[in-house]
Protein backbone atom coordinates (compact mmCIF):
# COMPACT_ATOMS: atom_id res chain seq x y z
CA UNK A 1 0.00 0.00 0.00
CA UNK A 2 1.38 3.40 -0.92
CA UNK A 3 0.93 6.24 1.50
CA UNK A 4 0.61 9.84 0.38
CA UNK A 5 3.64 12.02 1.06
CA UNK A 6 2.74 14.34 3.93
CA UNK A 7 3.14 18.09 3.61
CA UNK A 8 6.08 19.47 5.51
CA UNK A 9 5.33 21.49 8.62
CA UNK A 10 7.04 24.89 8.62
CA UNK A 11 10.72 24.42 9.48
CA UNK A 12 10.70 20.65 8.78
CA UNK A 13 13.68 19.65 6.64
CA UNK A 14 12.78 18.29 3.21
CA UNK A 15 14.89 15.89 1.11
CA UNK A 16 16.89 17.72 -1.58
CA UNK A 17 19.04 16.31 -4.42
CA UNK A 18 22.20 16.59 -2.27
CA UNK A 19 20.74 15.76 1.16
CA UNK A 20 22.47 13.62 3.76
CA UNK A 21 19.83 11.23 5.16
CA UNK A 22 19.33 8.95 8.12
CA UNK A 23 16.61 6.46 7.23
CA UNK A 24 15.23 2.99 7.53
CA UNK A 25 14.43 1.31 4.24
CA UNK A 26 13.31 -1.98 2.77
CA UNK A 27 14.13 -2.82 -0.84
CA UNK A 28 12.34 -5.83 -2.24
CA UNK A 29 11.47 -7.55 -5.49
CA UNK A 30 9.17 -10.41 -6.47
CA UNK A 31 11.28 -12.92 -4.49
CA UNK A 32 11.23 -10.85 -1.28
CA UNK A 33 13.50 -8.47 0.60
CA UNK A 34 16.99 -7.71 -0.68
CA UNK A 35 17.81 -5.10 1.99
CA UNK A 36 15.89 -4.35 5.19
CA UNK A 37 17.26 -1.94 7.83
CA UNK A 38 14.06 -1.73 9.88
CA UNK A 39 15.31 -4.39 12.33
CA UNK A 40 18.81 -2.91 12.54
CA UNK A 41 20.52 0.45 12.84
CA UNK A 42 19.19 3.02 10.37
CA UNK A 43 21.24 3.70 7.26
CA UNK A 44 22.99 7.00 6.60
CA UNK A 45 23.70 8.07 3.04
CA UNK A 46 24.11 11.04 0.75
CA UNK A 47 21.88 11.52 -2.27
CA UNK A 48 23.63 12.00 -5.57
CA UNK A 49 26.57 9.73 -4.72
CA UNK A 50 25.26 6.49 -6.25
CA UNK A 51 24.32 4.80 -2.96
CA UNK A 52 20.72 4.53 -4.18
CA UNK A 53 19.52 4.24 -7.76
CA UNK A 54 18.60 7.55 -9.44
CA UNK A 55 14.97 6.41 -9.80
CA UNK A 56 14.69 5.83 -6.03
CA UNK A 57 16.44 9.12 -5.23
CA UNK A 58 14.02 10.95 -7.52
CA UNK A 59 11.07 9.57 -5.51
CA UNK A 60 12.67 10.68 -2.20
CA UNK A 61 13.23 14.30 -3.26
CA UNK A 62 10.63 16.56 -1.69
CA UNK A 63 9.72 14.19 1.16
CA UNK A 64 9.77 15.84 4.58
CA UNK A 65 11.66 14.42 7.54
CA UNK A 66 9.44 11.93 9.38
CA UNK A 67 7.83 10.51 6.23
CA UNK A 68 7.09 6.77 6.26
CA UNK A 69 5.86 5.57 2.88
CA UNK A 70 6.10 2.79 0.31
CA UNK A 71 6.35 3.15 -3.44
CA UNK A 72 6.55 0.80 -6.40
CA UNK A 73 8.85 1.08 -9.40
CA UNK A 74 8.10 -0.89 -12.58
CA UNK A 75 10.42 -3.60 -13.92
CA UNK A 76 13.76 -2.13 -14.96
CA UNK A 77 13.11 1.38 -13.59
CA UNK A 78 15.17 1.07 -10.40
CA UNK A 79 18.20 -0.95 -11.57
CA UNK A 80 17.88 -1.15 -15.35
CA UNK A 81 17.22 -4.16 -17.50
CA UNK A 82 19.23 -7.36 -17.16
CA UNK A 83 22.27 -7.23 -19.41
CA UNK A 84 23.51 -10.60 -20.76
CA UNK A 85 27.01 -9.08 -21.16
CA UNK A 86 27.15 -8.80 -17.35
CA UNK A 87 27.47 -12.62 -17.18
CA UNK A 88 31.18 -13.42 -17.11
CA UNK A 89 33.16 -16.65 -16.73
CA UNK A 90 36.19 -16.32 -14.41
CA UNK A 91 38.85 -19.01 -14.22
CA UNK A 92 39.20 -20.65 -10.84
CA UNK A 93 42.97 -20.00 -11.02
CA UNK A 94 42.33 -16.24 -11.27
CA UNK A 95 39.90 -16.38 -8.35
CA UNK A 96 42.51 -18.19 -6.24
CA UNK A 97 45.05 -15.45 -7.01
CA UNK A 98 42.54 -12.72 -6.08
CA UNK A 99 41.45 -14.18 -2.76
CA UNK A 100 41.47 -17.18 -0.47
CA UNK A 101 42.93 -20.13 -2.46
CA UNK A 102 40.72 -22.54 -0.47
CA UNK A 103 37.48 -20.62 -1.09
CA UNK A 104 34.50 -22.80 -2.04
CA UNK A 105 31.75 -21.26 -4.16
CA UNK A 106 28.04 -22.08 -4.33
CA UNK A 107 25.37 -21.06 -6.85
CA UNK A 108 23.53 -18.00 -5.52
CA UNK A 109 26.45 -16.85 -3.36
CA UNK A 110 27.41 -13.18 -3.62
CA UNK A 111 31.16 -12.59 -4.00
CA UNK A 112 32.93 -9.25 -3.53
CA UNK A 113 35.58 -8.20 -6.06
CA UNK A 114 38.00 -5.26 -5.89
CA UNK A 115 37.54 -2.46 -8.40
CA UNK A 116 40.37 -2.09 -10.94
CA UNK A 117 41.79 0.86 -8.96
CA UNK A 118 41.58 -1.22 -5.71
CA UNK A 119 39.72 1.68 -4.05
CA UNK A 120 36.34 -0.04 -3.81
CA UNK A 121 34.40 -3.23 -4.36
CA UNK A 122 31.64 -4.60 -6.56
CA UNK A 123 29.62 -7.78 -6.25
CA UNK A 124 28.87 -10.71 -8.49
CA UNK A 125 26.50 -13.60 -7.88
CA UNK A 126 27.63 -17.16 -8.66
CA UNK A 127 25.36 -18.28 -11.51
CA UNK A 128 26.99 -21.55 -12.53
CA UNK A 129 29.90 -23.71 -11.40
CA UNK A 130 32.20 -25.13 -14.05
CA UNK A 131 35.15 -27.44 -13.61
CA UNK A 132 37.78 -24.80 -14.44
CA UNK A 133 35.71 -21.60 -14.25
CA UNK A 134 32.75 -20.00 -12.49
CA UNK A 135 30.01 -17.97 -14.20
CA UNK A 136 29.29 -14.73 -12.31
CA UNK A 137 26.29 -12.49 -12.83
CA UNK A 138 27.29 -8.86 -12.27
CA UNK A 139 23.77 -7.51 -12.84
CA UNK A 140 22.09 -5.98 -9.79
CA UNK A 141 19.92 -8.71 -8.18
CA UNK A 142 16.82 -6.61 -8.94
CA UNK A 143 17.75 -5.64 -12.53
CA UNK A 144 14.78 -6.10 -14.83
CA UNK A 145 12.37 -6.64 -11.94
CA UNK A 146 9.68 -4.51 -10.31
CA UNK A 147 10.88 -3.02 -7.02
CA UNK A 148 9.06 -2.08 -3.83
CA UNK A 149 10.80 0.54 -1.70
CA UNK A 150 9.59 1.28 1.84
CA UNK A 151 11.25 4.22 3.58
CA UNK A 152 11.08 5.99 6.92
CA UNK A 153 13.02 9.25 6.80
CA UNK A 154 14.47 9.85 10.27
CA UNK A 155 16.72 12.83 9.58
CA UNK A 156 17.56 15.20 6.73
CA UNK A 157 20.70 17.36 6.64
Amino acid sequence: MTEATPSAAPGTPVVQADSFLTLHYRLSGPQGDVIDTFLEQPATLSLGTGELSPAIEEKLIGMPEGTHTTFELPAGAAFGERNPQMLQWLKRSVLKEMGDPNEEYAVGEVVQFPTPDAQGQFAGTVAELGEDAILFDFNHPLAGQPVTFEVQIIGVL
